[in-house]
């Protein structure tokens, strides 16, 4: 095969130009120089016709790009090479478009999430060629689709639910609406002979100690074909059968002999075997770690659990929700996606749930999950809409869902494939059946069309219908009794503590927001002055109601900030302790729960969301609390008959035995009362221990506390009252910090006098580029704690709010 490659990193020159719709003047009748892979927004920002779309209240500024039709043309210089077949190949196309070689067209493409290719033999030019990529407006193209299929209801403003592209990139409740078009894959000529292999499905399967990889292999062949033998190879061994020209398909069985499993982190290691498939010229390599993956819904006394089991050990799952890392998905790179995925992993995290509303990643995603050993949750790409089930919907779906399956199917650290988001939730519960009377709203996807794809394609991995789901016809598909569970009650209408109120046998979403990082918060927010309820504060605030729910949310537990300073750190740790909250609480009911999913890792661009990693990379207290209360070895203390109780939960294969020594003490370090508890706890085992009076019964509530400490674990502390009772020192006189000059930064020694509440770094405000390696620390008195902040902060002035914050500033101002 000869590739002669149509993207601008291999030489090619392409022009972009507005050809349809409200165009701005600046550049009607303009060619414009054009970068593919890319978007029409990243060509018009590198040629200086505008300004960063995320800055400011860009958004609305430039919404007249998505209602425009934008064309992509090329020349290019072909020669004739011998092949039989030349075909058009385009990976990636967003989302409505024409394709046109030297005047004629060759098709047309209406769907972001799949590839397309074209034999175009009989109208290459030996010489000069000139290929036109047409896309219509995808705003325009959707109301179109809608008025073909019919409204149904959906979320937001523009009906995404009417065609296959991105559903965020219309905008979100943390997105901005780009509405982009593009050619956002790789495009060129593919030239060739005899037989090529048009896809490669390496399906494992583990008996005993050995492995077996079933290579299905899809071939497609040009009319001077012969037979050939296709060979697969993996761990030193290989299998050849003899296709005949013109079979489609091969089943080769290679017995891989002795193989390490592959496992999630947490489990054991990620062996990865090469995969190499030939036939005549033609050849296809991949990687696949040996693996079985089930998924357990059979009723128990309880309900209906979710136990994902993988090498017939259930996974106590510890993940978060993955959004596109840019709403411009051409830029995320490789290295992107590794450093992004790093952050889950130094979270403690081993699932990461690719969400319906974005885009099936690219490899590099999956590739460092497979090497990382986090487990991949992929929704099928629909989400928080009603989804018509006729053509040419319908067809796109099962198009672009062979081609996802086939793909995917190579990645151990695939462990389900999910129908939808909170379809079938909305269609019971959001008044959607009213409104579609008897229309299609995509329950044949979910229950029938995408569950027989999957056991056809990929029947290692195991099917849900959607999330939330109960797994029952009789139980209300959020049930939290029942299989997974969506909470949303706690961040639109109620405190945090009500997760407390909740049992829920697996949480796939729920969250609470935060602002990002200072820095990022900042560079893109200009309001003068800054504040909560500025314009482009809003702008970048999403979320219904979304800055005056901060407010709510903080409730009893901090005080009403006075400044901006005060009002983001709030939020930040606010934040930071709903979820902590939450998923303590939800690890403390195991082995009733099986797991937690947060909502979310990561952000498309710089907003105010749910993120625990905002879009410049910063990592929010959020992150911090997500990385305690994700470790291996949880200490926490937990409500029981009206005190506290200590819950020691060991998700290791080591057993844990220790002493926990539990003090209530006075805020300035005075011991009133202490426990010793020795600890033993199994492998993947909870311990519930209660404590006595002497620890749990306070003399001077607004003075005094308890912790839990044990050199195998972080300490877990217990408060009597709420923050604005309790008799907190200032930081200044409650906080000995000496700052220290290291190689690439300063390291930071604080040591308490008085309690000190979750002491975060906010490093960024020193250098944008800082990070700091710890947060949310609480050092009771005598305590001493080490932060080394990495980044150009030389002559920077530290150890003071905001860059040194504590609850404590909160409380004393």
């Amino acid at each position: 095969m000869t590739l002669t490659s149509l993207t601008t990193s291999d030489g090619a020159d392409w022009v972009l130009r507005a050809t349809a719709g409200p165009i701005d003047d600046s550049i009607t009748g303009r060619d414009i120089p054009a970068t593919v892979p890319g978007e029409v927004q990243l060509d018009l920002l590198a040629d200086g016709l505008i300004a960063d779309p995320f800055d400011g209240a860009n958004e609305g500024v430039q919404a007249w790009i998505g209602y425009c039709d934008w064309q992509y043309s090329t020349t290019f210089t072909w020669t004739p090479n011998g092949a039989v077949r030349h075909d058009l190949v385009a990976d990636g196309l967003d989302t409505a478009a024409t394709l046109t070689l030297n005047g004629v067209e060759v098709g047309r493409t209406q769907n972001q999430h799949r590839g397309y290719r074209f034999d175009v033999a009989e109208l290459l030019r030996d010489g000069e060629n000139q290929l036109v990529v047409d896309f219509r407006s995808p705003i325009e193209f959707a109301r179109e689709q809608e008025a073909l299929l019919g409204p149904r209801p959906t979320v937001m403003h523009h009906p995404f639910n009417a065609i296959r592209k991105v559903a965020s990139n219309f905008g979100w409740d943390w997105g901005i609406d780009v509405s982009s078009s593009g050619i956002w894959k790789s495009i060129g000529i593919e030239s060739w002979s005899g037989v090529r292999i048009a896809s490669v499905r390496p399906l494992v399967s583990v008996t005993g100690t050995d492995g077996i990889l079933t290579a299905h292999v899809t071939l497609e062949w040009a009319n001077d074909a012969a037979a050939a033998d296709l060979t697969v190879s993996i761990a030193g061994r290989s299998v050849s059968v003899q296709v005949a020209p013109g079979q489609a398909d091969a089943v080769v069985p290679v017995d891989a002999g002795p193989v390490e499993l592959w496992w999630p982190r947490g489990y054991g290691g990620q062996p990865l075997y090469d995969v190499e498939v030939s036939v005549a010229d033609a050849a296809w390599s991949g990687r696949v770690g040996f693996r079985t993956v089930v998924l357990d819904t059979a009723p128990d006394e309880h309900g209906s659990p979710f136990h994902l089991t993988v090498n017939g050990r259930i996974i106590g799952i510890r993940g978060a929700n993955w959004v596109p890392d840019d709403a411009f998905v051409t830029r995320v790179t490789r290295e992107r996606y590794r450093g992004r995925i790093q952050d889950a992993v130094d979270a403690n995290m081993n699932l990461l749930r690719v969400w319906g509303g974005g885009l099936y990643e690219s490899d590099d995603f999956y590739d460092a999950c497979d090497e990382l050993g986090v487990l991949v949750w992929q929704d099928f790409l629909f989400a928080c809409a009603a989804y018509a089930e006729e053509d040419p919907l319908r067809s796109e779906v099962e198009a672009e869902a062979r081609q996802a399956i086939t793909r995917l199917s190579t990645h151990p650290s695939l462990a389900l494939w999910n129908g939808c988001n909170e379809n079938i939730w909305g269609y019971l519960e959001w008044d959607w059946r009213r409104q579609l009377g008897d229309k299609t709203w995509g329950e044949g996807y979910y229950f029938e069309l995408l569950p027989s794809l999957v056991a056809e394609l990929d029947p290692t991995t195991p099917y849900s219908p959607g999330s939330p789901f109960s797994y029952t016809r009789y139980a209300h598909p959020n049930d939290p009794r029942h299989g997974t569970t969506h909470i949303w009650d706690v961040w639109n209408d109620r405190d945090y503590t009500v997760y407390g109120d909740y049992r829920p046998r697996f949480a796939s979403e729920f969250g609470f927001q935060g602002p990002p990082a200072w820095s990022t918060l900042t560079a893109s927010v200009h309001d003068e002055p800054l504040a909560p309820y500025g314009n482009q504060m809003l702008v970048h605030q999403k979320a219904d109601q979304g800055n005056r729910k901060l407010e709510r949310g903080l409730g009893e537990h901090l005080p009403q900030p006075r400044s901006i300073e005060e009002w983001h750190w709030a939020s930040q740790l606010n934040q930071a302790r709903a979820l902590r909250f939450g998923i303590e609480h939800f690890r403390s009911l195991s082995p009733l729960n099986t797991g937690s999913v947060v909502w979310q890792l990561n952000d498309v661009w710089p907003v105010i969301s749910w993120a625990a990693v905002d879009y410049a990379g910063h990592r929010k207290p959020l992150w911090h609390a997500l990385k305690h209360a994700f470790t291996d070895r949880l200490l926490t203390l937990q409500p029981r008959d009206g005190k506290p109780a200590l819950v020691a939960h060991n998700d290791s294969d080591v057993a844990w035995t220790g002493t926990v020594s539990v003090s209530r003490q006075a805020l300035d370090g005075t011991e009133l009362g202490s426990q010793s508890v020795a600890l033993d706890v199994a492998p993947r085992g909870i311990v519930t221990v209660e404590l006595d009076d002497a620890v749990t019964s306070a003399g001077d509530a607004t003075g005094e506390f308890v912790s839990a400490t044990t050199a195998e674990a972080e300490p877990a502390f217990w408060y009597f009252v709420e923050d604005p009772q309790l008799a907190l020192l200032p930081t200044a006189e409650a906080l000995d910090v000496v700052p220290e000059t290291v190689p690439g930064g300063v390291r930071l020694t604080v040591t308490a006098t008085s309690l000190v509440k979750d002491i975060v770094i906010q490093a960024d405000r020193l250098d944008a580029a800082a990070s700091v390696d710890r947060g949310l620390v609480t050092l009771p008195a005598g305590a001493t704690a080490v932060f080394t902040i990495t980044g150009d902060i030389r002559g920077a002035v530290l150890p003071a709010f905001p860059v040194l914050c504590s609850v404590n500033d909160l409380v004393t101002g």
